[in-house]
């Protein structure tokens, strides 16, 4: 079995998580950014992983999924700057599983990220009341994805590793 795990990464977050998660898999894996992958029909099954941007999957990565994810085997790993159980990111990681709604989606995973200080600043400079509050968050997140969620990670890929052998 030839495993891809891809991701693309705007300030380091992701590929934190692609790393941890490149670490457990056994089988025959390679880890890529995403504008590195042409397609994945050279693969048995991909890890998808993006930052979440403007409240949906970035860019680059909802387009990367529209093309290629449709009738393939993935997971997606997500990163975000909100904490995982808050309820704003309920409707963002559905967003993104839209995306991706032509493959078969055997697990997801999210996790916060650090936000960066320039995004910081732009939403503490915002005339939207809720943008300012999401941005006064930004203290809270130094630091993430810390060791605690590096390794829920590794858990994940494990168990998702396990779901597609079986």
């Amino acid at each position: 079995m030839k495993v891809l795990v891809a991701y693309m990464s705007q300030t380091g977050n992701t590929q934190k998580v692609a790393e941890a998660i490149h670490g457990e898999i056994s089988e025959d894996k390679e880890i890529k950014t995403l504008d590195a992958v042409e397609g994945l029909d050279a693969y048995d099954f991909a890890f998808i992983g993006f930052p979440l941007i403007a409240f949906g999957p970035a860019e680059p990565a909802k387009k990367f999924l529209e093309a290629h994810s449709a009738g393939k085997r993935i997971a997606l790993f997500i990163t975000h700057a909100a904490p995982e159980e808050s309820e704003e990111v309920k409707g963002w990681l559905k967003t993104s599983r839209e995306a991706a709604s032509k493959a078969d989606i055997v697990s997801m995973f999210d996790c916060q990220g650090e936000l960066a200080q320039p995004v910081i600043d732009m939403l503490l400079g915002s005339d939207d009341p809720n943008m300012r509050a999401f941005g006064e968050l930004g203290p809270s997140t130094k630091g993430q994805p810390d060791e605690t969620r590096l390794e829920a990670a590794r858990t994940f890929a494990r168990e998702t590793m396990e779901m597609v052998k079986a």
